[in-house]
């Protein structure tokens, strides 16, 4: 299966790790991320939640971390698909930004802080990544487009800009700006 295929391969798909108790309790601990922040969630709110009393999500979760990490999986998945297939920059933005609004407190918990890389499927952060590369052609290129979309978002997300959401020329300019550059023939060492 190719990297530029819509839905996740299965060895990078973190629900194949998952017991169908423990999806159901990322399930939850999602819907109650939803409406509030990470620091918010607790396992109590969890358990209460789903029926059960907070030592039951202990047989499926060690602690808050690892359900975190379950989430954190759970969100690349979902944007590495939302921005497949790769037709052009401004498209692969777009969809980066309007999965983003979609699940904004998803998209924060994925996004900030550090990243226990090593808690991961392996590959499921490539996998995730590499419409940046597609987009652009080259690593250190789609990676200055992740980081410039990515504060775009945020911004967006934070109601920072002057309008609030981030103006469609806003989105436009950034755009266009790392489409000519990953239209631009490349020397090497630049």
């Amino acid at each position: 299966m190719s990297s530029d295929e819509a839905s996740c391969p299965t060895e990078f798909d973190p629900r194949r790790l998952l017991t169908p108790r423990a999806a159901q309790i990322v399930g939850c601990a999602r819907a109650l991320l939803e409406d509030t922040t990470w620091d918010s969630v607790t396992m109590r709110a969890v358990a209460e939640a789903l029926g059960i009393r907070a030592p039951s999500l202990y047989k499926h979760f060690r602690d808050k971390a690892a359900l975190q990490d379950a989430l954190i999986a759970q969100a690349l998945k979902e944007m590495g698909e939302a921005t497949r297939p790769v037709e052009s920059v401004a498209g692969l933005v777009a969809d980066y930004r309007d999965t983003a609004r979609a699940h904004p407190n998803l998209y924060r918990l994925a996004t900030s802080g550090p990243l226990r890389r090593d808690s991961l499927p392996p590959g499921l952060e490539d996998w995730s990544g590499a419409p940046f590369l597609m987009a652009t052609g080259e690593p250190f290129l789609a990676q200055a487009l992740w980081a410039a979309t990515h504060g775009a978002v945020i911004l967006d997300l934070d109601g920072r800009y002057p309008t609030g959401r981030a103006p469609e020329q806003t989105w436009h300019e950034l755009a266009a700006t790392f489409s000519s550059r990953a239209d631009r023939p490349r020397r090497h060492g630049r």
